[in-house]
């Protein structure tokens, strides 16, 4: 998912690639079934189904996967998903936030402090490794969708609180209930976004030398690979 690109893109190398291909989209599988669940089965009526759909297609996932999640929030409706956001601290003392999507909160809370304990960290308390973060909205956009001074400007406008530029795709900040009011303004001009999300930026990150990123690498493979996970933030880089 979306919260840790550079730890991503260090694993893909790492190879495994079909079984995160697979875990990648079943949980955007359940986004979009507890989205569709939540609101309106019309992402033009949904925007949080909406932001979900995208990002599955930017994952290249099929359109006949997208559609049997959409149905299937009406199968699951008696099944009570709800966020959980779980915080502490990994090899070198890193903060981490869990962002899990769950119906069964026992099951998730003792699979992610088992984690956390076999990898050498261990669970805190709400507000024990956030207040190393901003919580953001943020936009991402494929830099071959649009040009660097348009996007900037039209993030200017719509009122966003930063455009960042990376390699292959730009970064748009926005506050926390801004962020589909932005998004609906970009989405005059552009087609596809990688992700919209809520996510945990850091504000002060810390330096891994090498042998700490192979734990965190092999932390977060672990961490993601469980089914109630959707997103986890680190402040190490």
């Amino acid at each position: 998912m979306a919260g840790h690109s550079h730890w991503a893109g260090i694993k893909h190398k790492k190879g495994k690639a079909d079984k995160q291909r697979s875990a990648i989209f079943s949980k955007l599988s359940r986004e979009i079934t507890v989205a569709a669940k939540l609101g309106d089965k019309n992402p033009d009526m949904n925007s949080r189904l909406r932001s979900a759909i995208q990002a599955a297609r930017s994952a290249n996932m099929p359109k006949d996967n997208i559609e049997r999640a959409i149905d299937k929030s009406s199968i699951a409706a008696d099944s009570n998903f709800e966020n959980i956001r779980y915080e502490g601290f990994g090899p070198a003392k890193t903060a981490i936030i869990v962002i899990t999507l769950t119906d069964n909160k026992n099951r998730t809370a003792s699979n992610i402090r088992t984690i956390f304990q076999k990898h050498g960290g261990g669970l805190g308390t709400q507000g024990s490794a956030s207040h190393n973060f901003l919580q953001l909205g943020v936009i991402k956009i494929n830099k071959e969708e649009i040009d660097e001074e348009k996007v900037f400007n039209l993030a200017t406008d719509a009122g966003a609180n930063d455009c960042i530029f990376h390699d292959n795709y730009y970064e748009v900040h926005t506050n926390n209930d801004e962020i589909y009011d932005v998004k609906n303004l970009l989405e005059k001009e552009i087609a596809n976004f990688i992700s919209t999300e809520i996510e945990w930026v850091p504000i002060n990150k810390i330096n891994l030398n090498e042998e700490d990123k192979e734990k965190m690498i092999s932390f977060l493979e672990i961490l993601e690979e469980d089914d109630d996970v959707q997103n986890v933030f680190t402040n190490a880089i």
